[in-house]
Formats: structure tokens, sequence, C-alpha cells
């Protein structure tokens, strides 16, 4: 039963990050990394799979051997903090516009003192 829900998880994340493809907000390689940590837990093959892409597999393998991200990741993490707090000044009255601005603070502090 877990290894189906691992398996899903999976194919999920790889949905999802299929959309980040196109969606120029919503990131890609974090969830082929999550669909990577469901498959090793529930389909080795499909995992083995992501480790060998050309694209996505060099992404997968730094992240887990040191937690790193791209430089290019890191700048294009930020420039989406970024568009995310335009939008959010210009369509979201205060105090909820602040949400997304606290997000970028944190979020982007973390990702860009991840080694690359």
């Amino acid at each position: 039963m877990r290894r189906t829900l691992y398996l899903i998880a999976g194919f999920a994340s790889l949905v999802l990050a299929g959309f980040g493809v196109v969606l120029p907000l919503l990131p890609t390689v974090p969830f082929v990394i999550l669909a990577a940590f469901c498959f090793a837990r529930s389909s080795p093959s499909l995992e083995r799979r992501l480790l060998e892409h050309r694209v996505f597999g060099q992404h997968i393998v730094r992240w887990r051997e040191r937690g790193a991200i791209s430089r290019k990741g890191k700048r294009a993490a930020l420039v989406a903090f970024a568009v995310s707090i335009v939008l959010a000044l210009v369509f979201s009255p205060l105090p909820w516009s602040l949400i997304p601005i606290a997000a970028a603070l944190i979020g982007g502090t973390w990702i860009w003192r991840r080694p690359e």
C-alpha cells in the first residue's frame, strides 16, 4: 500500500513538473527531485530513468550529494519571487500583499545560501 502511494505521488510530481515547464512561475526541478524521492521508495527502475535523464538527472544527483542548487536555478527562483511580489503588491491589499514578501525573503535567503 505504501509503495503504491509513493508511486502515485511520484507520477503526480512529474505532472506538476510538466506544468512547470510551461508555466513560468511554477518550478520544475523541485518536483522532479520529489518524484525521484518517491520513485526511490516505489520503483527503482523509474528512479534510475530520472537519474539518467539528460536534463534533470544532474540536478537530482547534485541535490542528493550536496543539497546543491545551480546558479541558474537560484536566479530563476529569485526572479519568480520578484514577480510574485510585484503581482501581490499590484493585486492584493495590505496586509495580504506582505505574505509573498515574507515568503520570498525566507525562501530566497534559504535558496541563495545553498551550495552550487
